[in-house]
C-alpha cells in the first residue's frame, strides 16, 4: 500500500538529515527508575483506588495492582525497543506510523485522545475532589450540585439528596492549565523534581502513618464474593479493578524514551523499566492495603480516597499534606496530558491526517493555541459533565489498545526490518511481546460492556474521519501520487 513507508524513509520525514548528531548519553540505570518513579506515581493512586475497591474488587484491589503492573512490565519492554530503534521523540502514534504506516498510525492517534485527553479529564474531577476537600476544611462550602457530574445523586447539608448539574472546579482548572499552555508555559526541570518528591512523600507518609491506624477486620474478606455478574468483586471484579486501575500506570511508557541517553540500553533500559514499575507496584499495592484496612471498602467510592482514608482517622494534621499533595500531583498530570494531547494532534495535522488548523502556531507564543483551545473545551465539559468511573474506564480501555499495537509493532518489526540496529532488544521476542498482548486483552476483557461499546462507537467515528479527510489530505498520500505522476 502507499500508506505504508519503509521504516527508513519514515524516520527521514521524521527528522530530516540529522546523521551524526545524537544524545548524550548519561543516565544509568538508577536515574532511569527514578524517571519512571516520577512519570508513574500520579492521578491513579490517588482518585481511582478507592472507585475501583468499592465497586469491583474491595480489598482484593491489592491483586488487580499487582496484575496491572505485571502487564505493564512486559509492553514497557516493547516500548524501550522501538524507543531505541526510532530515535525521534513521540508517541506510540510516532511508533506506529514508523513502523505500521498510516492507517495504523491514524487508529493510534485517534485512541489516544481517550489516554490523554481523557486522562485529563478523568484527573480533573479527582482535582475537584481534593480541592472541594481543602475548601471545606477553610469552612467554605460548594453547592454540591456544582461540584458533581450532570444527574450524580449528591447529598445536601440538611440531609436531603439533589441531583448533580456541572462540576464547576474540575471545568474551571482544564481552562486555566489550557490559558497558560496557549501562552507557552512549560514546567520547568526543577518544578517537576519538587513535584516528584512531594507525590512519594506523600504517598510513603500515608503507607507509614496509616499501617499505624489500620483495622484488619476491613480486609475479610479480602475478596468479597460475587454479586452475580462478572466484575461485580470476586475474582472477574479483581480483573475488572485491575483493568480500571490500569490508569496508575499511565506514564511509564515515558520511560522508555530514555533509551537513547542510556549508559548501557541493553542493562540499563531493562532495570529501569522493570525497576521502576515493581517499585511503585509495591507502593500501590501498599497504599491499597492501608486505604481498605482504615475506611470500609464499601465508603470509597468517591474522588479523593486517600484524604477520606486520612479524615477517617482522625489524622487531621497530615490529612492536609496529602491533599495539597494530590492537588499539586494532580495538576502536574494535567498539565501534561493537556500539552500532549495537542502536540499529538500537531503532529497528525503536519501529517495531513487532521485540518491545518490544528497545527496552526501562535505568532508571539509558539504554540498551537487554537489546537489548544478546542481540546482544553472539551475536556473541560467533559470533566465538568462525566462522573470520574466512567471517564476513569474509557482511559483505560483505550490505553490498552494502544499498548497492543506497540507489542505487535515489535513483533512485526522483527520480521521487515531484521537487520536494523537496536540498542535494546527485547529477551524473548516474540514471547514476551505476545505476553504483553494478552495480558492487554485481559485486562480489557475485564472491562465492563459499555465500555467496550463507547470504544468501538469512538473508533467507528474515527475510520469514518480517516476515509472521509484524512486519507485524501495526507501528504504521504499526496507523496505516493506525485512520485506515480
Amino acid at each position: 500500500m502507499a500508506s505504508t513507508l519503509t521504516l527508513r524513509k519514515r524516520l527521514e520525514d521524521l527528522t530530516g538529515d540529522e546523521e551524526g548528531h545524537s544524545l548524550t548519553k548519561s543516565l544509568n540505570a538508577l536515574s532511569i527508575t527514578a524517571i519512571g518513579i516520577g512519570c508513574i506515581i500520579g492521578a491513579g493512586i490517588f482518585v481511582l483506588t478507592g472507585t475501583a475497591a468499592a465497586n469491583y474488587a474491595g480489598p482484593g484491589i491489592m491483586l488487580s495492582f499487582a496484575l496491572g503492573g505485571i502487564a505493564c512490565a512486559f509492553v514497557g519492554l516493547c516500548y524501550a525497543e522501538l524507543s531505541a530503534l526510532i530515535p525521534v521523540s513521540g508517541s506510540s502514534y510516532t511508533y506506529t506510523y514508523a513502523t505500521l504506516g498510516e492507517f495504523f498510525a491514524w487508529v493510534i492517534g485517534w485512541d489516544l485522545v481517550l489516554e490523554y485527553a481523557m486522562g485529563a479529564a478523568t484527573v480533573s474531577v479527582g482535582w475537584s475532589g481534593y480541592m472541594v476537600s481543602i475548601l471545606r476544611d477553610l469552612g467554605i462550602f460548594l453547592p454540591p450540585q456544582l461540584t458533581s457530574s450532570l444527574g450524580a445523586s449528591v447529598k445536601l447539608a440538611d440531609g436531603s439528596t439533589a441531583t448533580g448539574v456541572f462540576n464547576v472546579p474540575a471545568a474551571l482548572i482544564v481552562l486555566l492549565l489550557t490559558f497558560l499552555l496557549s501562552r507557552g508555559t512549560k514546567e520547568s526541570a526543577t518544578a517537576n523534581n519538587i513535584m516528584v518528591v512531594v507525590k512519594l512523600a506523600v504517598v510513603v507518609g500515608f503507607i507509614v502513618i496509616g499501617a499505624f491506624y489500620v483495622d484488619t477486620s476491613h480486609w475479610s474478606p479480602m475478596i468479597p464474593e460475587n454479586k452475580g455478574e462478572f466484575g461485580e468483586f470476586g475474582w472477574s471484579g479483581v480483573l475488572r479493578g485491575a483493568g480500571v486501575v490500569f490508569f496508575a500506570y499511565i506514564g511509564f511508557d515515558a520511560v522508555s524514551t530514555a533509551a537513547q541517553e542510556a549508559k548501557k540500553p541493553q542493562t540499563d533500559m531493562p532495570i529501569g523499566i522493570l525497576g521502576s514499575l515493581g517499585v511503585c507496584t509495591v507502593l500501590y499495592i501498599l497504599v491499597a492495603a492501608v486505604l481498605t484496612g482504615l475506611v470500609p471498602y464499601t465508603e470509597l467510592n468517591v474522588p479523593d480516597p486517600i484524604a477520606k482514608g486520612a479524615d477517617a482517622v482522625g489524622m487531621g494534621w497530615f490529612s492536609w499534606p496529602i491533599k495539597i499533595g494530590a492537588i499539586a500531583g494532580l495538576t502536574t498530570v494535567m498539565l501534561v496530558l493537556l500539552y500532549g494531547q495537542s502536540r499529538i494532534f500537531y503532529t497528525m495535522s503536519k501529517d495531513g491526517l487532521l485540518p491545518p488548523v490544528f497545527a496552526k502556531i501562535h505568532e508571539k507564543y509558539d504554540t498551537p493555541y487554537l489546537s489548544q483551545w478546542m481540546i482544553g473545551g472539551c475536556v473541560a465539559l467533559i470533566g465538568g459533565l462525566l462522573p470520574i468511573s466512567l471517564l476513569g474506564e474509557m482511559v483505560s480501555i483505550g490505553t490498552l489498545f494502544a499498548f497492543i499495537l506497540v507489542c505487535g509493532a515489535v513483533i512485526y518489526l522483527r520480521r521487515s526490518e531484521s537487520d536494523a540496529h537496536r540498542p535494546f532488544r527485547v529477551p524473548g521476542v516474540p514471547v514476551v511481546p505476545i505476553l504483553g498482548i494478552l495480558f492487554c486483552l485481559a485486562l480489557m476483557a475485564g472491562l465492563p460492556l459499555d465500555t467496550w461499546i463507547r470504544l468501538v462507537v469512538w473508533m467507528a467515528i474515527g475510520l469514518a474521519i480517516y476515509f472521509a479527510y484524512s486519507r485524501h489530505h495526507s501528504v504521504v498520500q499526496k507523496k505516493a501520487g506525485t512520485a506515480a505522476a
